[in-house]
């Protein structure tokens, strides 16, 4: 596997994941897809976000329930794809195509963005 670098460090990525937007985070996308909130397209209409009420619950929702802990790595990618290919991480959709809610999952998002792109942009 390529180093998969992020010019952010780690602190701004877990940051982002619970505080940003679905747009910028798989993750809020993933969990704000489960937890039903309603996709919209935002500001030109190319960006999708839960919007400010959507996203406001989704990051209190996190703060409920989320939990983050970290250890330290030289190659983070390569103990990614350990841990992707033996644990059952249901909400990891890359290199996880063998889990068994890799499809569902996928086809709720791909649904989140479809109903999105049909409903007019929210301001």
């Amino acid at each position: 596997m390529a180093n998969r670098s992020s010019t952010q460090n780690l602190r701004k990525r877990v940051r982002y994941h619970y505080r940003g937007n679905a747009a910028g985070s798989t993750l809020r996308l993933t969990l704000g897809t489960l937890l039903g909130l309603e996709l919209r397209r935002v500001g030109s209409g190319k960006r999708m976000t839960f919007g400010k009420a959507g996203e406001a619950t989704l990051s209190q929702w996190m703060a409920d329930n989320a939990r983050v802990c970290w250890v330290e790595q030289n190659e983070p990618w390569t103990l990614e794809s350990q841990f992707i290919s033996q644990l059952d991480l249901p909400l990891n959709l890359d290199q996880n195509r063998h889990n068994a809610f890799h499809d569902r999952l996928k086809g709720l998002r791909a649904q989140a963005r479809q109903r999105a792109r049909e409903l007019p942009v929210s301001s």
